[in-house]
């Protein structure tokens, strides 16, 4: 498993052949990883930090032209698993993590049409259909190994538990989401440092412009 110190040392090594945006989006993220990492008994506060190390990876300025958050990061997704030509995210999401996957996908309570339609927004009636046919194609891309619509799939639900926590939807340390939170942090543990890794791997890549550079 790759930890902030493994890339750490890696990013030390290779630093000085990026381009600035990816140095700064790297050195943002290992910051915010090594803070996760020391939350080993407080699964609320590890997932926070991961997905702020997960923004600091993806999120893209992308001025006037900019799209929704759903759209930049599975844009991200599509670049990595081109990239990543060993399989390495599909081994994590299929085989090494996959219960808490399958509990993620198949949670109500992250999906987020059950929420609109409990909160009485119109359009939202059918969403345990909507949910059932989600889970039944999130099955099918695993075994197809499509591994672009199971990552996005999994994100848009951990999406959900996020802002759940970081809006005030959920009690620290509640019982109602442990499940959740839990299974959240371990998965996104384990992929946010190898999508830095297939980053630092692929300098030449364009990964975009960082939102809030450092101006001097």
């Amino acid at each position: 498993m790759l930890t902030y110190e493994t890339l750490k040392k890696k990013n030390r090594l290779e630093r000085e052949g990026f381009e600035e945006g990816l140095r700064l989006r790297v050195h943002r993220a290992l910051s915010w990883l090594q803070r996760a990492e020391q939350e080993k008994d407080d699964s609320d506060a590890a997932f926070v930090f991961l997905w702020i190390a997960f923004n600091a990876a993806y999120a893209e300025e992308r001025g006037a032209e900019r799209t929704g958050e759903r759209s930049a990061y599975t844009d991200y997704f599509a670049r990595l698993v081109r990239l990543d030509t060993q399989g390495r995210i599909y081994d994590a999401v299929w085989q090494r993590f996959t219960g808490p996957v399958r509990m993620i996908v198949d949670s109500k309570y992250v999906f987020q049409p059950f929420w609109a339609h409990h909160n009485r927004v119109p359009g939202n009636e059918d969403w345990d259909r909507r949910f059932q046919r989600s889970r039944t194609q999130v099955m099918r891309a695993m075994e197809e190994r499509d591994t672009l619509t199971v990552l996005t799939a999994v994100f848009d639900r951990l999406y959900v538990l996020r802002n759940q926590l970081v809006h005030g939807g959920a009690t620290w340390d509640g019982k109602v989401n442990r499940d959740q939170v839990k299974g959240g942090a371990k998965i996104v543990g384990f992929l946010i440092p190898l999508f830095l890794d297939l980053m630092m791997d692929h300098p030449d890549e364009p990964w975009g412009d960082p939102f809030y550079p450092v101006v001097r």
